[in-house]
């Protein structure tokens, strides 16, 4: 005959049991629900564009997870670069893109500086209009006309002035808590020692923000490198992009039903990103977590 458990042994046990779900719960179940959406998010269509551009046409006629009978990417790869022009709207995207991050990031760092190393009113109001453009979408046909007026429409520099002022709140938005961490005892240092402005944002703050800095780099990167609509409306017709330039072969019939060449030409189009993301990847990590810790 088995001996009844005491109620306080019991007690302990359903206590131990508890505990070891409770723990179970952000060891085991959390980061294996975290990997299936990933891989169900990110993975399928990823794997969706890539086995896609590595198939023939005829394959390719209606996309989906399947593996090729044969690999075909150099293949497509190869016939998307001969049959589209594909050089001169990578030199357009290029064109667009550096200026139009190098802006963005000099004048909202500076900007957020200053904001947050002020304070009062003016300084808050100021603050909520620099990042009002995160959930305000620019209005374009008023964007369009102001371009005429200053006789910027059509032309590289509108463009990169569009997306400076576009993207700037977000900047803003990213550097000013990160700028309102710094220990202003440093910038206190460098002006006993003889430093101005300039100088002690050059020198002393800049450094301090490249982590934060490399994160908007890539979020800023991936507007500009994949903007249609914008770049359409501005530049369309009187200058080429890599997505204008795709949308234009696709929507002549080039590559109409050629799902094949037409992911072929989306993974063209994502390399410069990826490279960019594999370079940047550290800081953007610990530009993410200083700012979710401090």
């Amino acid at each position: 005959m088995k001996d009844r458990a005491s109620p306080a042994a019991v007690h302990d046990r359903d206590r131990r049991r508890t505990i070891t779900a409770a723990r179970l719960l952000p060891t085991v179940v959390q980061p294996v629900v975290s990997v299936l959406l990933a891989l169900l998010l990110v993975g399928v269509p990823l794997w969706t564009v890539l086995v896609t551009a590595g198939k023939s046409q005829a394959e390719a006629f209606s996309p989906d997870l399947s593996l090729p009978s044969r690999w075909r990417l150099g293949e497509n790869l190869a016939e998307v670069v001969e049959r589209s022009e594909i050089g001169p709207a990578f030199i357009g995207s290029i064109v667009m893109l550096v200026p139009s991050v190098l802006a963005v990031l000099v004048l909202g760092s500076m900007a957020a500086w200053i904001l947050a190393r002020r304070s009062g009113r003016l300084t808050a109001v100021l603050y909520a209009v620099g990042i009002s453009g995160i959930i305000l979408p620019p209005a374009v046909v008023t964007l369009v006309l102001l371009l005429r007026q200053l006789g910027l429409a059509g032309s590289a520099v509108g463009m990169i002035c569009t997306y400076t002022g576009m993207y700037m709140s977000t900047v803003i938005f990213f550097v000013t808590g990160f700028v309102r961490t710094v220990p202003e005892s440093l910038e206190e240092a460098a002006r006993v020692d003889g430093a101005g402005p300039v100088r002690v944002f050059t020198m002393i703050i800049l450094p301090l923000l490249r982590p934060v800095l490399a994160t908007a780099t890539i979020l800023i990167s991936l507007y500009v490198w994949n903007d249609v609509f914008y770049a359409l409306f501005v530049v369309g017709g009187r200058m080429d992009t890599l997505p204008l330039n795709l949308f234009a072969v696709a929507s002549a019939g080039i590559h109409l039903n050629n799902w094949h060449l037409i992911f072929s030409y989306v993974l063209l189009m994502s390399l410069p990103l990826i490279v960019l993301f594999a370079v940047f990847q550290r800081s953007i990590i610990s530009g993410i977590t200083s700012g979710a810790v401090k």
